[in-house]
């Protein structure tokens, strides 16, 4: 089942009581593809639309409102949904029911404050979908025209959540790209579950990204370690070439010992090895003592004699 079908299955156990039924109704014919003076026509790929709508048809109409109902399988085993109601005294009486008028609009008459979330849920149900969050967050609702889009940005606004719009082929489309308020709309549409698992979601993968960061921060250290340690070996050599270990103090020459054998080795365990250990720091200035030693050889361009 996709994220999208979660959404919807929430969805649906939560259409509980009649002012519900009738909001969620209203969402899913209003968002219609098809709503003229004699035909509606509403689609969908979805299982849970098509165990949802009828019932809402029933529910709220009873038997006055007959169904044209047609399933078509597809070559990738969906199947297409098709609900028509055909018949201008049919159709005048859904919209007379929820005052939907030639020009599509939202009338905030058909929702009480407590039906906005599940109106919100019936347009889901008829044109919204949702990317699963494990690969994206993108939630949406293609609406079938542009008036519907803008009332549905209005009405998402006064949620408290900030909607995109893009314009489609044939449609315009509402969608949100941040997760915390993907997660308040789905809870504002019942779909807490959904909201929890989206949260978990999040969260696995801050921890993977963190995981990431931190790995690559590890491997750019020891990169960085390692090339360090190259260069420092090429130094001393150079000195070695150059007859210039006597030249040496004890102490740059027992550090210049210890890294030809421990080429792998960070400074500060360089610096613990020594036989009076010293820090980090220490161990950095005795490395930039060596350096200029080398970069004196390479100036003066000897290759064995000091």
């Amino acid at each position: 089942m996709s994220f999208s079908d979660n959404v919807r299955e929430s969805i649906r156990s939560t259409i509980n009581d009649q002012d519900k039924r009738f909001a969620c109704l209203y969402g899913m014919l209003l968002y219609c593809r098809t709503l003229t003076k004699d035909e509606i026509c509403v689609k969908s790929e979805s299982e849970i639309f098509d165990s949802v709508f009828p019932i809402l048809m029933k529910t709220v109409f009873g038997a006055a409102i007959p169904l044209e109902i047609t399933r078509k399988p597809r070559k990738d085993g969906t199947i297409l949904y098709i609900y028509r109601i055909c018949g201008r005294e049919a159709v005048t009486k859904i919209r007379g029911m929820f005052h939907i008028h030639e020009e599509r609009h939202i009338d905030m008459r058909n929702l009480p404050t407590n039906s906005i979330g599940m109106f919100l849920g019936g347009v889901f149900l008829t044109c919204g979908s949702m990317t699963d969050p494990n690969k994206d967050y993108h939630l949406e609702f293609t609406a079938p025209t542009e008036a519907l889009c803008s009332d549905l940005c209005d009405v998402l606004l006064s949620v408290g959540v900030h909607p995109n719009v893009t314009k489609r082929r044939y449609a315009y489309a509402a969608y949100l790209k941040v997760s915390e308020e993907i997660g308040d709309l789905l809870t504002f549409m019942g779909a807490q579950r959904c909201t929890l698992d989206l949260i978990d979601i999040k969260i696995d993968k801050e921890v993977k990204n963190n995981v990431n960061r931190l790995n690559n921060c590890d491997m750019a250290n020891i990169d960085k370690v390692i090339s360090a340690s190259e260069k420092q070996q090429e130094d001393i050599r150079l000195i070695i070439q150059n007859d210039g270990m006597k030249e040496l103090s004890s102490d740059l020459r027992e550090l210049a010992e210890l890294r030809l054998e421990n080429p792998h080795l960070s400074l500060q365990d360089l610096g613990d090895m020594l036989s009076r250990p010293i820090g980090r720091s220490g161990v950095n200035h005795r490395f930039r003592k060596l350096a200029a030693i080398a970069e004196r050889y390479r100036k003066e361009g000897t290759n064995g004699s000091s």
